[in-house]
């Protein structure tokens, strides 16, 4: 059946909820309640063309999933539709013309990918992506503790050439660094976590995918180089425990090759600037959006019923403390991400580097250990990641880098960019401080002096 605009426009109200997603009439009306991010979502553009919000952060394929075909009342008119899309095309035209990004070789570090991604992404995609809880005094502190150590260089050392090889859950890299899970990475690009799988097949680095992908893990898989490339699953525990199950069977089947389970968010933190941006439209802001269906009534005991489920590796994200790494340690997870999940759920929470240094300090029995250690927060310079390395760090994860990298119409491209300039950066102070390989990276190298004074005195573990 075709349908008018004035047809569709009639129904716009919860009683009766009609969008447009590419020229389909889907009847939403009963679906509302259990959208996961509310239904406000959806209420705001009943009535009318949902195209661009939903292509935003979802895939197509998830219209199937979520949305029978019983749900589809008729077609929108294809001559109103074209209008519309001609009109849409000639105000990106102008727009585009008017503010291009500038070219990939004119960037030359980290930085500057997120200044272009300020100037470029839409407000909430920015908002979402680089706010951090309250006062931001975790998310800015993160960055600043790796500015704390200096360096000590060694020199008269042959370096012939630098290895950056290691291994991450038995898997060969080419560099001491991973994608974090970011969600709903189509905000920046089209092409989302599939850009990003892509990038990271070319470059030979491990990818987690976040829980709340803008992609399917399938069409992700496809998006590798090769059938051999790593994909690991992060997961929130779902307040719906069944989704949860649900989706570590489908990662498994998918290929996934461990299990990300993330701790360190059992609510979301009040994220100010997304909050204060999306207010007058949803109510609340993004990111308290995605998280309403996650979990807080969780303990220790989730590993073991994870286990029930994978035998995959397991790998708990979000560790804050010494004493919680060393009972990570005794329930014999394969690896933990010391993480203050990027300065975006408790303010004020201790950089995680300092994490590191309290295990250096009261547990250094885990360093090396048969539980690898990861790290992210605030890491935008080779030199960070040979710090944490130093310190006793398997590897080093990157969030909204990777984000901001895709932003401006990058897309893979950008990632790739970025990650050769991280590369440089990395390989070039590896020659400075004296080091041919990262095994070679040790402790002396560094002066932490002025980052201990931040450490507690004594704990009891």
């Amino acid at each position: 059946m075709t349908l008018t605009r004035q047809e569709v426009s009639q129904h716009n109200s919860r009683q009766s909820c009609w969008v447009v997603i590419h020229g389909a009439v889907y009847d939403v009306t009963d679906f509302l309640d259990s959208h996961p991010g509310g239904p406000q979502v959806i209420l705001r553009c009943a009535g009318k063309d949902a195209t661009e919000d939903f292509d935003s952060v979802h895939a197509p394929e998830l219209l199937s999933e979520v949305l029978p075909e019983s749900t589809v009342r008729g077609h929108i008119d294809l001559a109103e539709l074209q209008v519309l899309d001609a009109k849409l095309n000639d105000t990106m035209q102008t727009k585009s013309d008017s503010n291009a990004p500038p070219s990939l070789h004119s960037l030359i570090n980290l930085h500057d990918f997120e200044h272009v991604a300020q100037k470029h992404l839409p407000a909430n995609a920015w908002a979402y992506y680089s706010s951090g809880a309250d006062d931001e005094i975790s998310k800015r502190n993160s960055a600043r503790a790796y500015q704390k150590i200096a360096l000590r260089p060694r020199i008269l050392r042959k370096i012939p050439s630098v290895d950056t090889t290691t291994s991450i859950l038995g898997h060969s890299v080419s560099l001491p660094v991973y994608i974090s899970p970011v969600g709903i990475a189509k905000l920046a690009h089209p092409d989302g976590e599939c850009a990003l799988a892509a990038a990271a097949g070319k470059r030979g680095l491990v990818q987690v995918l976040a829980n709340g992908s803008s992609m399917p893990i399938e069409r992700v898989m496809q998006s590798r180089n090769s059938p051999d490339q790593p994909i690991f699953q992060q997961l929130y525990v779902n307040k719906d425990i069944q989704k949860s199950v649900d989706t570590v069977r489908r990662a498994e089947k998918a290929g996934a090759s461990a299990i990300w389970i993330t701790v360190d968010s059992p609510v979301v933190g009040k994220r100010e600037m997304d909050e204060r941006l999306n207010l007058n439209v949803t109510g609340q802001g993004v990111a308290k959006i995605m998280a309403s269906s996650t979990s807080p009534y969780i303990d220790w005991e989730i590993l073991t019923w994870l286990r029930q489920y994978t035998s995959l590796p397991v790998v708990i994200k979000g560790i804050q403390c010494v004493e919680d790494a060393v009972v990570a340690y005794e329930h014999g997870v394969q690896g933990i991400v010391l993480s203050n999940h990027g300065g975006r759920s408790q303010d004020t929470a201790q950089s995680p580097l300092l994490t590191l240094l309290e295990i250096k300090k009261f547990a250094p029995h885990l360093i090396g250990s048969k539980m690898q250690i990861y790290i992210d927060g605030g890491i935008r310079r080779g030199t960070d990641v040979l710090k944490a390395i130093a310190l006793g760090a398997t590897a080093v994860g990157l969030g909204r880098p990777f984000l901001f990298s895709m932003s401006a119409g990058y897309g893979e491209k950008g990632v790739l960019r970025m990650l050769d300039i991280l590369r440089q950066e990395i390989e070039t102070n590896m020659v400075f401080l004296g080091a041919t390989s990262l095994k070679e990276l040790r402790p002396e190298m560094l002066n932490v002096s002025r980052l201990e004074r931040d450490l507690i005195g004594s704990v009891k573990l």
